[in-house]
């Protein structure tokens, strides 16, 4: 089916003997011989009288002959909207309309999973900042490239061992989260509500499927990134720093170019109870021919949801630095900094407000990019028309979700 659905404005083209406005137009009566009388403004038939054209009286007092008639909208009728976007393809900003009308329409529902999961996320990350990230080692300014950039890995290996147990419950959480957005987004768009229990239910099934795609998709960028970084790191001295530069930038493209081309894949396998591999091949047919489109709608995206966090976290975290009163003295006299507990409390704080409102945008920005293709190559928005109870548009089926 075509990027773009064909639109017909009704009452285009005048048919044969009627006028723009569908009143047929009168024949012209016949004179004395049988031939129609010819009709024109500048000569009248017989007995009709027609006043001179420098005598037509002018228009009454607010009359404007040369503009419309109001209340008439002579464009194409507006698009069905049950929900929280117009049923028809829609643009970035309507796409990031519909996501922050569902945090509003919805914010109940939305709120108890994005808080709860948030919440969740902090404590695991507080307490893996605590107690299982061991202290950076300390970096020899007098080194070469290739030893600082040895001990920038070991710096970030260890960083990442002692955040592992941290990162698979963020990872959890987020996984649980994105599922029941995309259940709660999916009834928003036909304008319907939707409980925190019935999320669940919906949900709950398709959960070890997605924790799978989730896993594979990770699998797969970390295999990217490693053939792009492993062979730098082997050669090792000034040609593997370059070789490592250079590989990694490969797989950083390599790794979004995939990123993209599945980002659809959750919505699929949610909606439509798809398998993992199904879902994939999904996803990668419903972007074909947008890439750069979803790319660009991801990208702005993220940059609103990164501006955000920083606006939340810098006074959050001036606020832990100055009542912490160990990582202040160590900022004021230039040693290691060390924060304790209300440091990492008050910045937790300001984590979860930030996941509280930024999970929902970011689910609802893909789960309406998944709805807005579906629209634009399979006429969804007919199929949800149907399923919102429209009139004019058939039997409702018995489906309260997008994917039927």
């Amino acid at each position: 089916m075509n990027d773009t659905p064909g639109w017909t404005s009704p009452g285009s083209a005048p048919s044969d003997g009627q006028e723009g406005s569908g009143v047929p137009v009168p024949s012209a009566p016949a004179d004395a011989n049988g031939s129609a009388a010819q009709w024109s403004k500048d000569q009248p038939p017989a007995g009709q009288w027609s006043p001179p054209t420098d005598r037509t009286p002018p228009p009454a007092p607010g009359q404007n002959w040369g503009a419309p008639p109001p209340n008439v909208n002579w464009g194409k009728p507006p698009a069905a909207k049950p929900g929280v976007i117009p049923l028809r393809p829609l643009g970035m900003g309507e796409i990031l309309d519909g996501a922050v009308k569902t945090l509003r329409s919805y914010w109940r529902t939305v709120l108890a999973i994005t808080v709860t999961v948030a919440v969740i996320s902090q404590i695991a990350d507080i307490l893996a900042q605590k107690y299982l990230v061991p202290a950076a080692p300390e970096v020899n300014a007098d080194a070469t490239p290739a030893e600082q950039l040895e001990q920038s890995l070991d710096s970030a290996q260890a960083s990442l061992i002692g955040l592992g147990p941290a990162l698979l419950v963020t990872m959890m959480a987020s996984l649980v989260s994105a599922a029941l957005l995309t259940v709660v987004i999916s009834r928003a768009v036909l304008g319907r509500p939707v409980s925190l229990g019935s999320a669940w239910q919906e949900a709950r099934p398709r959960l070890l499927q997605l924790l799978g795609l989730t896993l594979l998709l990770a699998a797969m960028s970390v295999a990217l990134m490693s053939v792009g970084l492993v062979p730098g790191l082997l050669v090792g001295g000034a040609p593997g720093v370059a070789l490592t530069v250079v590989g990694g930038l490969g797989a950083i493209v390599a790794v979004v170019w995939l990123m993209i081309r599945f980002n659809l894949a959750s919505p699929a396998l949610m909606l439509e109870r798809r398998g993992i591999v199904q879902s994939l091949k999904r996803s990668a047919k419903l972007v074909q021919g947008s890439w750069w489109r979803i790319f660009g709608i991801t990208l702005l995206t993220q940059l609103l949801i990164f501006l955000f966090a920083m606006i939340i976290a810098i006074p959050f975290t001036i606020i832990g630095i100055a009542v912490d009163g160990e990582g202040f003295s160590g900022l004021l006299s230039g040693t290691a900094t060390t924060f304790g507990w209300p440091f990492l409390i008050v910045t937790g704080i300001g984590g979860v407000i930030t996941s509280a409102v930024t999970y929902p945008i970011s689910a609802g920005v893909t789960v309406l990019l998944y709805v807005d293709q579906r629209i634009r190559r399979e006429a969804l928005d007919l199929e949800l028309a149907r399923a919102a109870g429209l009139p004019g548009y058939g039997p409702t089926p018995g489906t309260d979700t997008v994917g039927g």
